[in-house]
């Protein structure tokens, strides 16, 4: 078994028959690869109004019962006001009073600044704080006044079981 050689020139030949029918493929094929499709999700968005209708006679009667201007307004006041909202003066407003600026009356908006202390309300509070004192100030004298009643009850009770002991040794028979 063996091959039948072949010339160079019938080999160089083919090679280049090859390279001419890459090249003329390669010349066909363009450079950019081929465009991706369009990314479709694999479900469905759900849509809760997909399948809802109203009649034309419907619908003309909303539009005839809306007041005249009504949408134009909305409109209007979704679009954003139309003056300056901002306590800062642009370049073109001139501030007030004409005086220094940053100054408590020359119309700039700066206030004195409140004193430091106790709230002005603060009074109702320690009303309420003494009120509650005295109540469970008067509790505690009562607590012990009745304290020491009993005390004093219970040394009475105490000196009459002696002194009734006493009477009974007393009146005992052959004593």
């Amino acid at each position: 078994m063996t091959k039948a050689k072949k010339k160079p020139s019938d080999e160089i030949a083919a090679l280049r028959a090859e390279v001419e029918a890459l090249k003329s493929a390669l010349a066909r094929k363009e450079d950019k690869p081929e465009p991706k499709a369009p990314f479709a999700p694999a479900y469905q968005r759900y849509d809760p109004t997909e399948r809802m209708t109203m009649p034309m006679s419907a619908l003309q009667a909303m539009v005839a019962a809306e007041p005249r201007g009504f949408m134009q307004g909305v409109v209007r006041d979704n679009r954003g006001p139309s003056t300056p909202t901002s306590m800062i003066p642009s370049s073109h407003q001139p501030t007030g009073g004409g005086g220094p600026a940053n100054v408590p009356g020359s119309g700039t908006g700066w206030i004195d600044p409140r004193p430091l202390g106790p709230s002005p309300h603060h009074r109702y509070v320690d009303q309420q704080i003494d009120a509650q004192d005295r109540r469970d100030r008067g509790d505690l004298i009562r607590q012990h006044a009745q304290l020491q009643a009993t005390e004093k009850v219970t040394e009475q009770i105490e000196t009459m079981k002696k002194q009734t002991e006493a009477l009974a040794k007393l009146a005992e028979p052959g004593k």
